[in-house]
């Protein structure tokens, strides 16, 4: 079982260039305070990996998972340490989409390493503060690690609120766009926004399971005056899952209520040329009856033709009238 770490220091070897000892050197951010160290490795790589492996008798495998890209939520307890991999929704300018920006966590009873393989907003900023503001230094390296694993954790899932908040404005821009007749131009944002919810729901529903394991093993690390912390994790995490489940019924009823829009636009269409088909065939009829090149009644006389049209107009204006007397028109 792995023990606690212990430093062990080595020299780089002479003869390397300032560059490649520049570009090999590991990317290690540290905040100490007595009893506590937060490390923070944002995008670990191979030369962060062996950094720790000096320092630190963790699993191989837990190694391993750190690098690895696939990765599911879950919390692993050893007998002196919890390696923690937790998912976060992170928006992706670059592909314009929600994208899971996992966190790796390392917990013992006087360290906490932060592993992003993506910036998080979130984690950033409370290492910076912690950083260069030595009263919340203070304030939150004095209760242990289970708080600053607490308020590191509670941070990154309070941050998922501000997208929501976003994705149900979208939401609600898209309804009235429906029904200000631009039907067919949401089409492709419906689809979009459907998909967002899709992405969103990927990252968190696995990440349930992990903050209720995370619940039961807290106690290692955390004092029992501070249980309800991480009840409200879990509890910020359901009402995350309630807004999706919420979102994801919404804009199913507006893709429902778009394509029933569409349809009736279609109908009314195909309506209004259906009642002028109907109502121009008698017209065609007769025309046709008195235009064929056989002899007619009235054949050759100016009074006939008059008539003709005559008959021709009354029966147009007949259909019409019995068309919007229907309410078909």
């Amino acid at each position: 079982m792995p023990s606690l770490p212990k430093p062990r220091l080595r020299r780089a070897r002479a003869g390397l260039s300032d560059a490649r000892v520049e570009r090999d050197a590991p990317r290690v951010e540290v905040v100490e305070s007595p009893g506590l160290r937060w490390i923070n490795i944002e995008r670990p790589r191979s030369a962060d990996q062996t950094w720790l492996e000096e320092r630190f008798d963790f699993h191989p495998l837990d190694y391993e998972d750190v690098l690895s890209r696939n990765q599911r939520p879950k919390v692993d307890e050893y007998d002196e340490y919890l390696f923690i991999v937790l998912h976060f929704p992170r928006y992706d300018k670059n592909v314009g989409r929600l994208n899971a920006a996992e966190l790796d966590l390392f917990v013992g009873p006087d360290f906490l390493i932060t592993l992003p393989n993506e910036p998080l907003q979130p984690v950033e900023y409370l290492f910076e503060r912690c950083r260069t503001n030595e009263e919340t230094r203070d304030e939150l390296f004095a209760k242990g690690p289970g708080y600053l694993l607490y308020k590191i954790v509670d941070a990154n899932v309070d941050a998922s609120f501000p997208m929501l908040r976003k994705m149900g404005n979208k939401l609600e821009r898209l309804e009235d766009a429906i029904f200000e007749g631009e039907s067919d131009k949401v089409v492709r944002d419906l689809s979009n926004a459907k998909q967002e919810i899709i992405n969103f729901r990927k990252i968190v529903r696995p990440q349930r399971a992990a903050f209720r394991d995370l619940e039961r093993t807290k106690t290692r690390y955390i004092a029992d005056d501070l249980d309800i912390y991480f009840d409200d994790i879990n509890d910020a995490s359901e009402r995350v899952w309630d807004l999706l489940e919420n979102y994801k019924e919404v804009v199913e009823a507006l893709e429902g209520t778009n394509e029933s829009v569409l349809s009736h636009r279609v109908n009314d269409s195909l309506r209004v040329l259906t009642a002028f088909s109907v109502i121009m065939l008698p017209l065609t009829l007769i025309a046709s009856i008195f235009g064929m090149n056989v002899r007619v009644p009235g054949q050759g006389d100016i009074e006939a033709f008059w008539i003709v049209i005559g008959v021709l107009v009354g029966v147009l204006v007949g259909s019409l009238s019995y068309f919007r007397y229907r309410g078909w028109l």
